[in-house]
């Protein structure tokens, strides 16, 4: 069940009117209604699936009252390794076993020595990367004294499968939406109205951009031997643009759906491709993963407050092993060790808080300086993106020697799309003016009723005119 299909729309209006309507003074049968509204939204791709997140949700719900009433820290560590091991390694099974048996087929079969590799027939469910974070972080933070478990059941499995965010994120911390759960909800028709407008906002991201970016990343990216260099950079361009739209698209629907059952969910993206270096690109970009591995991983390493080659190897880590939480390829572990390299300069400079605040802030326009920075820091993101497209690395690297081998001028202009152009630029105005800010819903909501409406109606009224025919899965459904 796709957030950008008539079917969703249907389940959303549904489970809206009877959680307000039939549930709205009772908190038990809300959580209850959410339970079962997530378990059949999650069982639309697959209902086998459902038995691996009843299985990881019951498994983390009494581990942690186990954790906690734990007399000895020997007791203690012994639960949470029970869960971290339950937890990563089905994930390793499902996810990773066959890339480490295929990896292990090809080294035996680069020094000569021929074996049978074996793999496993099984399809990865949908989003089983973010659930099982979102509940491994639950368990550690009951160890580490951060956090109590709870008795409520049904509460926590609603935590776990909450629908908005349960297939691609935020990965949520218990402590901040497990309390919501437990807590008195009010409609708020101010937060209802945020909601759907993030909601649309997320929309116009994934139907307009993100679906019609991605028609002409496939047709470059599946010809690219054919192509002009400056071809191939523009499908670079074009799949940095698709990958945001999609994704950060997906979070906005996520979010603006939870404010319409008066949740709050953390923020995801915050602008990032506005960023002034690499750093500050990663404190805008996939925020809850990000810090989920700054708390949970590198932190624990000792961060950077350690000797300067501690320091440099604990971020080769957290990207490397960031590259590897997206997918049981090569392709991701390099793009994570790139990402890694363009992050070294910033540590061993000290500049790598530098830029904590909003480009331009309280200003029309960005300065010469800040427009280059954020130039050159987009042109490395989306150099590192071929790597996250491209089906292998050696497809990869042709990819790149092609970029800057072919001809540079194109052949004819069949990709260099003017109502595409015309749209990202509208995107890229609506990005910087509407929402660069934190707090920019209360910032729109200020606009003149006359301004918000129109808006309303433009984004609609474009979102119908390059719907794209079909409704496209997103991108990080396969993580």
């Amino acid at each position: 069940m796709l957030f950008n299909s008539f079917e969703f729309l249907i389940f959303l209006v549904i489970v809206f009117g009877l959680y307000w309507g039939v549930f709205r003074k009772n908190i038990p049968y809300q959580n209850l209604l959410l339970l079962l509204g997530s378990y059949l939204f999650y069982g639309w791709w697959d209902w086998r699936f459902l038995s691996l997140i009843i299985l990881s949700s019951g498994l983390d719900f009494i581990l942690g009252l186990k954790i906690d009433e734990a007399e000895t820290q020997k007791k203690k560590k012994l639960f949470l390794t029970i869960s971290l091991m339950s937890n990563f390694g089905l994930l390793a099974v499902l996810k990773y076993f066959n890339f480490f048996s295929v990896s292990l087929y090809h080294a035996f079969e680069s020094i000569g020595y021929k074996i049978d590799p074996f793999t496993l027939n099984v399809v990865l469910p949908v989003g089983i990367s973010f659930y099982t974070f979102q509940t491994v972080s639950y368990s550690i933070d009951i160890y580490r004294s951060q956090l109590k478990p709870t008795k409520n059941v049904v509460a926590f499995f609603a935590f776990v499968s909450f629908f908005p965010q349960l297939v691609a994120g935020p990965i949520e911390r218990a402590s901040n939406l497990l309390p919501q759960f437990t807590s008195k909800r009010k409609f708020n028709y101010d937060k209802a109205v945020d909601g759907m407008r993030q909601i649309l906002w997320g929309l116009f991201k994934k139907i307009v951009i993100a679906d019609n970016c991605a028609l002409v990343v496939n047709e470059i990216f599946g010809n690219y031997q054919d192509q002009s260099g400056s071809v191939l950079l523009l499908g670079a361009f074009y799949f940095a643009l698709q990958i945001y739209g999609d994704f950060s698209g997906y979070s906005d629907i996520a979010i603006g759906t939870a404010k319409l059952f008066g949740f709050n969910l953390m923020t995801n993206f915050k602008t990032p491709y506005f960023s002034r270096d690499i750093a500050e690109f990663w404190r805008r970009w996939h925020i809850s993963l990000s810090t989920w591995f700054r708390d949970y991983l590198y932190i624990p390493l000792g961060g950077s407050r350690v000797n300067t080659m501690l320091a440099v190897r604990n971020v080769f880590i957290i990207f490397i092993v960031s590259g590897f939480w997206h997918g049981a390829n090569w392709t991701f572990i390099v793009w994570g060790a790139l990402n890694a390299l363009y992050f070294i300069p910033l540590l061993l400079s000290g500049a790598n808080r530098k830029n904590t605040n909003v480009v331009a802030e309280n200003r029309l326009l960005p300065s010469i300086k800040e427009f280059f920075q954020m130039s050159l820091t987009f042109t490395l993101v989306c150099m590192a993106w071929v790597f996250f497209r491209a089906p292998s690395i050696s497809i990869a690297l042709d990819y790149f020697g092609r970029m800057f081998a072919n001809s540079f001028l194109p052949e004819n202009f069949y990709y260099f799309k003017p109502q595409l152009i015309f749209l990202i630029v509208v995107f890229i105005v609506f990005e910087w003016f509407l929402f660069r800010y934190d707090d920019y819903l209360l910032r729109f909501s200020k606009l003149p009723p006359i301004l918000r409406r129109s808006f309303y109606v433009c984004i609609g009224f474009i979102m119908y005119l390059f719907m794209v025919n079909e409704s496209t899965t997103f991108i990080y459904f396969q993580f």
